[in-house]
């Protein structure tokens, strides 16, 4: 690869969810912003390695990328369209003449954020739009971590981008009234991507590290655009804890290593303090959200030194909370198998009864886990073995079917859930 290619993969790294952001306010089109900033991409190659790499690498971009959008409308559209969308582009471009403050592209930033994650979209298409747009993912690799072919995960996006476009969705942050709400969106969509990269729901693989890293990526950049939303910090604190276990999670062979198997020395200890040190500034704030209590009780996990040292009362207490604050059948599961450990088999089966009568997660693997490590622990070998196997049939990722069959099998020790804390499918 020249110094030219690499300094100008380099600058688009760094610069795209930027130079994207602004683009797509100023042009109004997200196909087209995309386009362009291709278009700008193949020109930097070419004209950096004429030139070297500008003083402002994102400034050139933009302005490039803005050019070539130009140049595509007046190849490309309708003449109506065509001179409609040149004109108003002609009223913008006194505005364009000069880099965007600081704060601008902040608020870029924030407003395609929202934008792709805005609840008119279905879940599916947020997740894709938000790895496309910013996380800058290709096509091919978002369908590769979702098990969906090519041609499905770009009919998504182009869905997605129509929908944003005859829907008239606002490319705006939020108005204070409607923050709260909206944001509690934006984060879910970014945990659903790190907890597929975390335990992967399907695939020959348990762990997606590139889409763990692209969460955390993304959680930063939130997280640096709005510093002083605790539930935020709160997400980013409960990613770093959980990754921090990744290179533990599998053995050699790809196999599933349970927590209190794993080799803690294997543990990041630098994303366990940086998280205990985000935690500490979230709680500092006093307003304490779901986020926070999952990363209080991932924080308690990290930091023990074994699982026969870890405090699963404290843990039982914050779902406990959690549960309030956020009530689901999935934190129900949890908070059961933390009692199980703290008060013994019986009171945590006592939790998962109404869970298991209720039916809602009757085909998410962890809750039958976690029956099957409850009934074990209180000697029903039998029953056991039986939700052992039905956790193994609920589940479409390799890996951790193989290790419940095991389970049924009786010949793996020791079984957990291998998921998140309070993750709902």
């Amino acid at each position: 690869m020249s110094s030219a290619s690499a300094a100008a993969e380099a600058a688009f790294r760094r610069e795209r969810a930027a130079v994207l952001a602004t683009l797509i306010r100023q042009l109004g089109d997200f196909q087209l912003a995309e386009d362009a900033l291709q278009d700008a991409f193949a020109a930097a190659i070419v004209a950096w390695g004429r030139n070297g790499v500008p003083q402002r690498p994102g400034a050139w971009i933009t302005t490039t990328a803005r050019r070539r959008a130009i140049d595509r409308l007046r190849r490309e559209r309708g003449l109506a369209d065509r001179v409609e969308r040149l004109r108003v582009l002609a009223e913008r471009e006194a505005a364009f003449a000069e880099e965007p403050e600081p704060s601008a592209i902040v608020d870029d930033r924030l407003r395609l954020i929202f934008t792709c994650c805005h609840p008119a979209l279905a879940l599916e298409a947020r997740v894709a739009l938000t790895l496309r747009s910013l996380g800058g993912l290709t096509t091919e690799q978002i369908a590769r971590a979702f098990l969906v072919s090519d041609s499905a995960m770009a009919q998504r996006l182009v869905r997605a981008r129509r929908k944003i476009d005859i829907a008239r969705i606002p490319y705006r942050v939020p108005a204070d009234e409607e923050l709260p709400e909206r944001l509690g969106g934006v984060l879910a969509v970014l945990y659903l991507i790190f907890n597929e990269g975390w335990s992967a729901s399907g695939g020959e693989r348990l762990v997606r590290g590139e889409l763990c890293d692209e969460a955390i990526r993304l959680t930063r950049m939130l997280a640096r655009l709005m510093p002083d939303e605790p539930e935020v910090t709160g997400l980013l604190a409960l990613m770093l804890l959980h990754d921090s276990r990744r290179a533990a999670r599998v053995d050699a062979h790809g196999a599933l290593v349970l927590l209190e198997d794993q080799d803690r020395s294997l543990w990041d200890r630098g994303r366990i303090r940086e998280g205990e040190r985000l935690l500490e500034a979230a709680l500092a704030r006093g307003e304490v959200g779901p986020y926070q209590l999952q990363a209080a009780i991932a924080a308690l996990h990290a930091t023990a030194p074994s699982v026969q040292e870890t405090d699963f009362g404290q843990i039982a207490g914050l779902y406990a909370l959690l549960a309030r604050a956020a009530p689901s059948p999935v934190v129900e599961v949890n908070r059961a198998v933390a009692l199980g450990r703290s008060d013994g088999p019986d009171a945590g089966l006592a939790v998962l009864a109404p869970v298991l009568a209720g039916g809602a997660l009757d085909d998410y693997a962890p809750l039958h886990a976690a029956h099957a490590d409850l009934l074990e622990r209180a000697g029903d070998a039998a029953g056991a073995s039986a939700a052992w196997a039905r956790a193994a049939a609920c589940t479409d990722n390799a890996v951790e079917r193989a290790a419940l069959e095991l389970r049924s099998a009786g010949t793996c020790a020791r079984p957990r859930p291998s998921r998140p804390p309070a993750r709902s499918r």
